[in-house]
């Protein structure tokens, strides 16, 4: 590989890396596992450039070389003896799971990958990808019904959440525009899902809202909401795992509200 090839590699790498992490993490509801996930890709890539088919499915070529280590590895999710409280529950609820649903799920909502790129990330026939997309929106929707909190400054934002969420069979627990507000919230009824934008009303984070709620409640799951991802996705420290890019889709946050749901790690940024 000429040195031109080398610095189109990097660049491509580097555009698409944030992604890649942040579905790393989702898929295996541990940043560390995540991130030890995505870092073999980036060794096997470097070790054997030439298999690399970049170009302009950059993004494909990242994660279909990812979906190569994590199946041959045997789609490990996490280490079970770090596995307490909630996310053993969820743990449970992964093994009755249809194989590869929730990595199609993932793929097609969060990271907005067509069924055909879908397919070709997977290595799949196109139809097997899209039926196994239709087979996890099923089994997801049969989740039992949570109550929710949604932290968001934004009215007509905030009333689109509530109405996606409430389709979905969950009940809104309220809507808090601010920090204190969210606090004095979350101390009036305890939620099962946190749904947090991170710029809020007065200029106070929802990032140190969701860490005060969590001080006190414990573990929970959370979804935050930015305009900017890739701030967040950065491998400095802890990071959520499920994070909805703005301008979202009605699917992709059903999805992560599912996800959440059914299989939650709550490591929270901290400011």
């Amino acid at each position: 590989m000429n040195k031109d090839a080398r610095e189109q590699l990097a660049d491509d790498v580097g555009a698409n890396l944030p992604y890649l992490r942040r579905y790393a993490r989702a898929l295996t509801g541990s940043q560390d596992s995540g991130d030890t996930y995505a870092i073999a890709t980036l060794e096997a890539i470097l070790s054997n450039p030439d298999q690399y088919e970049g170009g302009s499915d950059a993004k494909v070529a990242l994660f279909r070389s990812f979906h190569a280590i994590w199946t041959t590895s045997g789609a490990v999710f996490g280490n079970d003896s770090d596995v307490t409280g909630i996310a053993r529950k969820a743990r449970d609820h992964l093994s009755k799971l249809t194989p590869n649903t929730r990595e199609a799920l993932l793929l097609h909502t969060v990271e907005e990958f067509s069924p055909a790129e879908v397919a070709k990330v997977m290595d799949a026939p196109l139809e097997e990808a899209q039926e196994l997309i239709n087979i996890a929106y099923a089994e997801m929707s049969q989740h039992v019904s949570g109550r929710v909190m949604i932290i968001e400054d934004e009215a007509i934002i905030s009333m689109d959440l509530e109405s996606i969420v409430a389709d979905m069979g969950h009940r809104v627990t309220g809507i808090a525009r601010t920090r204190d507000r969210a606090v004095q919230l979350a101390g009036e009824e305890s939620a099962d899902l946190i749904l947090s934008d991170i710029q809020l009303a007065d200029n106070s984070s929802g990032i140190d809202a969701v860490n005060d709620i969590l001080g006190v409640q414990g573990d929970l799951p959370v979804i935050f909401i930015t305009a900017f991802p890739e701030r967040l996705l950065t491998g400095q420290g802890p990071e959520p795992a499920f994070l909805i890019s703005k301008p979202y889709t009605e699917a992709q946050v059903k999805s992560a509200v599912s996800q959440a749901m059914f299989f939650s790690s709550t490591e929270t940024l901290r400011a």
